[in-house]
């Protein structure tokens, strides 16, 4: 598919991005936060990174920072998430959901890139139908103006598929699990040669999975 990247720039002007990483780490993370990041900022939208994922949308302030080009330079050969990543139990509730739709309001945020497994896009996606709800209860409260929410009345949500067992519909290959197979293809490689000359047997510890009887 031919993308006109020329009619793209600046498509995005007065619009707000926010990207977190979510659940456990994998390999290629880094790169999926630096592409929304750039490309965010090429189509001429703000692009926020928000740290130790969903806690840190509930816990707002400083995990919320506004990204520039600089800010995701030299990580993609990095593992994990420059981000970082954290299992939130407060996001789970309603109350942890009210304060996270509070913080992205603060900022003008309706577009959320989310990259995490099953559990983290399937949070994102309650996240997403609750969010009309969820302003009605702020504007009662007091929290936030009847016009802000009526200029922030859709949270867009793109989910990536961050997880090393590639066991996720609808995507060939999953965020990480193409490093997690090259990582123990490389290893089977390294003990092959012991293994050959070796009349025992030779258990290896990588990824805690693997029983070689030569």
């Amino acid at each position: 598919m031919h993308v006109d990247f020329e009619k793209l720039r600046m498509s995005g002007a007065g619009k707000a991005i926010a990207v977190l990483t979510s659940g456990g780490d994998a390999q290629g993370m880094n790169a999926a936060v630096r592409a929304v990041t750039r490309m965010g900022i090429y189509v001429g939208a703000k692009v926020y990174l928000i740290y130790e994922g969903y806690q840190g949308l509930v816990d707002g302030g400083d995990h919320i920072k506004l990204a520039n080009w600089q800010s995701v330079t030299n990580i993609i050969q990095l593992g994990g998430t420059i981000i970082g990543s954290a299992r939130c139990k407060a996001f789970t509730t309603h109350e942890g959901r009210l304060s996270a739709a509070f913080h992205l309001l603060q900022r003008g945020i309706t577009n959320l890139c989310v990259c995490g497994g099953d559990g983290s896009l399937t949070g994102a996606n309650i996240f997403r139908s609750e969010w009309s709800a969820l302003l009605s209860e702020l504007v009662q409260q007091g929290r936030i103006t009847d016009s802000l929410a009526q200029q922030h009345t859709h949270l867009n949500i793109v989910g990536l598929v961050g997880s090393i067992d590639n066991d996720f519909c609808g995507t060939d290959m999953t965020i990480g699990a193409d490093s997690a197979l090259h990582r123990i293809m490389e290893v089977i490689d390294a003990i092959t040669t012991t293994a050959q000359r070796t009349d025992g047997k030779i258990t290896c510890a990588f990824v805690g999975l693997c029983t070689i009887r030569p």
